[in-house]
């Protein structure tokens, strides 16, 4: 039976949105959360851009000692052989690779300009396959930027040459987020029924229909008993109007109309949802939609006298899913009084008290000073205040803290 996963590309088409950024530990903890939240794959960044080579390597080491347990970190790069050749060449541990290259006609003709035709895009993605396999590559998969306008038949040309060089996978582009769920669905089964090979549903959200697109894709892999993979990011950020959001994807496919019979990744830990939300908005600046679905703050409000009555008598006359379910409930306790932070110009009595308060002791006064250097240097690649998470992490792996907040020009 085929499976819908989730493959989260926040580290990657996230940080790409216009006039915001993650630091590299907060691409680290993002990590870390997908992994708790049974996410299974992660976009983690660009193997070929040079201030991501430590944070990628770092990333590697940790889910070789466990740190990141079952999430799969990969890659992305433009198909063509260079590119695989400098990626290993920089991160050398890297297994999961995802390959990209214009497919439509509207690319090929006004973006390449004449630097490539039809036949030399798919002769670049064969080679780059094959260079990607050659040094070992697990997984590697071809994407189909601008797939959504590209003619169908030089679409299936396209991934039955990579499928052929050993492509895994193809990713699915909607690249202008011009699909509707009717036409991703119609095509997708079409491409499927010429071709078996597991799916990436990459969807944007120019037109507001980028869950709905997301989950019709999912849908005519699932329906043609193919695994399907549906790209998203944390609080749907992404270029231009965004991608599709984490939790709303995994919300429409439990408890949407019709999806009872399409298997999620049984992995999924929706508890998580509330924690990586509300991470991920303090990470980008950007505050969460009062109305965002799960985690917004009117989520589960009721003002309406019949809706506060009826949500007060059964929850589910007025609310699909719990709250719990998301991780919500619990009481957050803010201190009102004294508040002793870290930050880059802290001193050792600051320093020592913040972690007290997190019962992290120290064997002595040189690994405190140690670890004190190292959020140092944590606030001023942050540029904030760490949160609880970040100061553990630090203190925990301080040699991959330090490694990921090494960047040479």
């Amino acid at each position: 039976m085929p499976k819908i996963y989730i493959l989260d590309v926040t580290n990657r088409d996230g940080v790409q949105t216009s006039r915001i950024c993650l630091s590299k530990l907060q691409k680290t903890m993002i990590n870390i959360f997908l992994d708790q939240m049974g996410v299974a794959q992660s976009e983690f960044g660009f193997p070929t851009t040079n201030h991501e080579i430590n944070y990628l390597n770092a990333n590697l080491e940790l889910a070789a000692a466990g740190v990141i347990k079952d999430l799969t970190l990969s890659g992305w790069l433009r198909a063509i052989k260079e590119d695989v050749d400098l990626a290993y060449k920089n991160v050398p541990s890297l297994k999961h690779l995802n390959l990209s290259i214009s497919t439509s006609d509207q690319m090929i003709q006004h973006k390449f300009q004449g630097k490539l035709n039809y036949d030399e895009i798919i002769k670049s993605a064969v080679e780059a396959v094959k260079a990607a396999k050659k040094y070992g590559a697990k997984s590697v998969c071809v994407n189909a930027e601008d797939a959504s306008r590209s003619r169908i038949e030089y679409l299936i040309e396209f991934i039955a040459a990579a499928k052929s060089a050993g492509a895994d996978r193809f990713r699915y582009c909607d690249t202008l987020g011009c699909e509707t769920p009717f036409t991703i669905y119609e095509r997708l089964s079409v491409i499927l029924g010429k071709i078996k090979i597991p799916v990436e549903v990459h969807c944007h959200n120019d037109l507001g229909l980028v869950v709905a697109n997301s989950l019709a894709g999912a849908r005519a892999a699932y329906d043609a008993g193919i695994d399907s993979y549906v790209n998203t990011c944390v609080n749907g950020v992404g270029e231009r109007a965004g991608n599709a959001d984490l939790i709303s994807v995994i919300l429409a496919i439990k408890h949407g109309n019709g999806m009872q019979d399409y298997k999620l990744d049984e992995k999924i830990n929706l508890k998580m949802a509330w924690k990586i939300s509300k991470y991920a908005s303090y990470a980008f600046g950007i505050p969460i939609p009062i109305n965002h679905p799960g985690v917004g703050a009117n989520a589960f409000a009721h003002e309406s006298g019949i809706h506060a009555d009826g949500a007060l008598k059964d929850r589910r006359n007025y609310e699909l899913y719990d709250y719990e379910e998301l991780g919500r409930g619990e009481p957050e306790i803010i201190d009102t009084g004294r508040k002793i932070t870290v930050g880059e110009y802290s001193g050792i009595k600051g320093f020592a008290n913040v972690y007290d308060q997190l019962e992290i002791t120290f064997k002595d006064d040189k690994e405190a000073r140690s670890i004190l250097e190292l959020a140092r240097y944590a606030n001023v690649h942050n540029q904030k205040p760490l949160v609880e998470d970040e100061l553990k992490f630090v203190a925990r792996y301080p040699d991959i803290a330090k490694k990921i907040f090494t960047m040479q020009p």
